[in-house]
């Protein structure tokens, strides 16, 4: 028997695919969480084969905790399942240790079959997002561009960032201003916007 841990946010959707897993003859879903940072303590207590994680979390995002499982329960393989197919997010996924990446408007057979494929050791990817990962490239951000651009992204004043992250203003401008021009736009809102919509946040 597969043993699943599942971690969706959304109660419904998380139901429904505990439920649509469950009619497997061959997986069993023994752990359920809706926020990432739930991620860790809920594998460590059940031991899943098969860690089933959303991106789009309360808490740590599905990334963070893929890597949180990569280093904690290196037994555990992660599956990506999202509602967001953006090549950043595969990247970054393959980076957190995930063995696949699935967008969730697939048939739940297909699902099925990729818990089974990734507990055999291979690696599932969605071709279409692969293709799009491979000619998008790598992110232009640095870590700490990337930690200060998802800062402004609700408006925050420079301050308010600089207090955050215990870094000086001027520091802050200056990752403001790369990320601004890295990603081509006119202003710190503009570059969070088109940073989240490459999968880079």
């Amino acid at each position: 028997m597969i043993r699943v841990l599942l971690a969706e946010d959304q109660r419904m959707m998380r139901g429904a695919l505990a439920l649509l897993l469950g009619l497997e003859d061959d997986i069993e879903v023994v752990a359920q969480v809706a926020a990432g940072d739930e991620v860790v303590a809920a594998a460590l207590e059940h031991r899943p084969d098969v860690a089933l994680l959303d991106i789009e979390m309360p808490g740590r995002n599905g990334l963070a905790a893929a890597a949180d499982l990569r280093d904690r329960l290196p037994g555990c393989r992660v599956l990506i399942l999202t509602t967001f197919g953006r090549p950043g997010y595969l990247r970054r996924a393959m980076e957190a240790g995930a063995r696949g990446f699935m967008v969730k408007d697939g048939p739940v057979e297909e699902l099925a079959a990729a818990v089974r494929r990734v507990l055999a050791g291979e690696l599932v990817v969605d071709p279409a997002l692969a293709a799009a990962a491979l000619s998008a490239g790598p992110s232009p951000l640095t870590d700490r561009e990337r930690d200060v651009l998802a800062a402004a992204a609700d408006g925050s004043t420079v301050a308010d960032i600089a207090g955050r992250l215990h870094l000086s203003e001027s520091t802050v401008r200056n990752y403001l201003s790369a990320a601004i021009g890295k990603t081509g736009t006119r202003n710190r809102i503009e570059a969070a916007a088109a940073a989240r919509h490459n999968g880079w946040l």
